[in-house]
């Protein structure tokens, strides 16, 4: 194994961090709500009435903020090394997960965890634990 030294951006990472949870901290003080995204769309699926506005534009928030960032500098390229059936079972995957969890990484990892949640740690452990075993598997067992 080998780390690309060149790609290693610590102080990026910790600025999104830091802005992340800025942003977690001052949705649940000031609205009394999760920034989970799996609940923030799934109100939108079953809308509530007056509850529409602020879930429209938090996903849009989420879709546009990269876009207005590549209006003044250059998006990263996207490589994607699975194939499109892998895509789907990922995808599928993790939105069983997500319904079985009660919420997905966001709201348990950032938004739970912040707040002491057990039951966010005991989730965001069940995720974490699944990747790892997946790549083990898809890198080590599978990998001929």
């Amino acid at each position: 194994m080998s780390i690309d030294w060149s790609a290693f951006t610590p102080w990026p990472a910790l600025l999104g961090g830091l802005l992340i949870g800025l942003a977690a901290a001052m949705f649940v003080l000031l609205n009394g709500r999760i920034a989970g995204i799996s609940g923030i769309l799934g109100g939108l699926l079953q809308p509530a009435r007056g509850d529409v506005g602020w879930r429209a534009a938090f996903l849009l928030g989420l879709i546009g903020s990269p876009l207005a960032y590549g209006l003044f500098a250059v998006l990263p390229a996207v490589r994607i090394d699975a194939g499109f059936g892998a895509l789907i079972a990922a995808g599928l995957l993790v939105g069983i997960g997500t319904r079985y969890g009660s919420g997905c990484t966001s709201g348990h990892g950032v938004c739970g965890l912040s707040r002491l949640s057990p039951r966010s740690l005991a989730a965001t452990v069940v995720f974490m634990g699944c990747g790892f075993v997946t790549v083990y598997v898809i890198r080590h067992l599978f990998a001929a």
